[in-house]
């Protein structure tokens, strides 16, 4: 398999896992139009994305962002051509449209020490904000094919969408999900609330359905919730520490997740118990 190859996972729906931040993009189809969940990050990375996907439909296109981070959207302007709608909730919808221009900087920053062709690709791009957007549910008729949009509530961040293709028993969570990394927390995520949203998201998973991440293999329903329990231990361990005065070093040392993968969501979690953030 080539780096933007996509791999059926279930009926119809394919799966191609990019190379660069071994993030993954779903596509969705049927007979006269095709969905497609997530766009990359970059201008040269989603003309690739739009290469694989004409080698399996050249039907027209919705696309989705399952949230506003830069690997997960910054593709839009390079993949949707005129009149192609994009979904995103609100929320994401919103970070764009106000701080499109400032989160590109920030991002770009961020990368060019260790990856700078990947920041001279986020340089580049022109942001497109969505243009359809969810406060709690929609269902998306991708030519008779019923796929449906859900906000479950705030996680990774506070617009995450998780989208549901019940005919091939597939959720796809973004990065609610993460295999092969610990989630990822950062100035954005809600520590806190993240465990009830991926209960909400197991609802939706059938026994033997299968759920993509946001990055990494796709996952079964018991990778799903022993994530789920992880994430409510750390929550746990939040509020525990927060009431016992304890350090959020200490904390961030105490969780399933590591240390290091956690001192953003124990100062996060800290903040909100504490009344200074959301």
């Amino acid at each position: 398999m080539t780096p933007t190859a996509f791999e059926e996972i279930a009926d119809r729906v394919y799966v191609l896992r990019y190379p660069v931040l071994d993030v993954n993009v779903t596509l969705v189809t049927s007979p006269g139009a095709a969905l497609v969940v997530d766009t990359l990050s970059t201008v040269g990375q989603a003309a690739e994305l739009a290469g694989a996907i004409r080698a399996i439909t050249r039907d027209p296109l919705i696309v989705v962002n399952t949230h506003h981070h830069f690997d997960h959207c910054f593709g839009n302007a390079t993949l949707a051509g005129p009149g192609v709608p994009i979904w995103a909730h609100e929320d994401a919808a919103r970070e764009l449209r106000d701080h499109g221009e400032s989160l590109q900087r920030h991002w770009y920053e961020q990368w060019l020490p260790e990856e700078p062709e990947l920041a001279a690709g986020l340089a580049e791009v022109t942001v497109r904000v969505p243009d359809r957007l969810v406060r709690s549910s929609v269902t998306v008729d991708v030519a008779g094919r019923t796929v449906s949009l859900h906000h479950l509530g705030r996680g990774h961040t506070g617009g995450d969408l998780v989208v549901h293709v019940p005919d091939a028993g597939v959720a796809l969570a973004g990065d609610l999900v993460e295999q092969g990394a610990p989630p990822s927390y950062g100035d954005d995520a809600f520590p806190l609330q993240w465990p009830d949203t991926v209960a909400a998201l197991l609802a939706l998973v059938a026994p033997d359905g299968v759920v993509v991440p946001g990055h990494g293999a796709p996952v079964n329903r018991a990778f799903v919730a022993a994530q789920h329990q992880q994430l409510g231990e750390l929550a746990r361990l939040i509020r525990e520490g927060h009431a016992g005065g304890d350090r959020i070093t200490d904390v961030a040392a105490r969780s399933p997740f590591g240390a290091e993968a956690s001192l953003v969501a124990v100062r996060r979690g800290f903040a909100a118990l504490s009344g200074l953030a959301r």
